[in-house]
């Protein structure tokens, strides 16, 4: 992930980009969210390659897949009925 991904407090506030743009994470899962193509992405953002995006998206898909694996909203409660 850290080849693809940077977070760094003097970009956008340290909200995790592309490495090497401003360009961020989140805005991938948007534009698939509204129906946008990898084309379509890349037409959009032309500094980023078909690959980059594929990497994203494969990491958002492990991602989703280790959060099914836990519930998120259990271990939310016992976190907040520590603090």
């Amino acid at each position: 992930m850290g080849e693809i991904i940077e977070v760094n407090p003097e970009i956008l506030g340290g909200k995790p980009v592309i490495k090497g743009t401003r360009i961020p994470v989140n805005l991938i899962f948007e534009l698939i969210s509204l129906n946008y193509s990898i084309d379509q992405i890349i037409e959009e953002y032309p500094t980023l390659s078909r690959e980059i995006i594929l990497n994203i998206l494969e990491i958002g898909k492990d991602i989703q897949k280790n959060l099914k694996d836990i519930s998120l909203k259990q271990y939310l409660d016992k976190e907040l009925a520590q603090s």
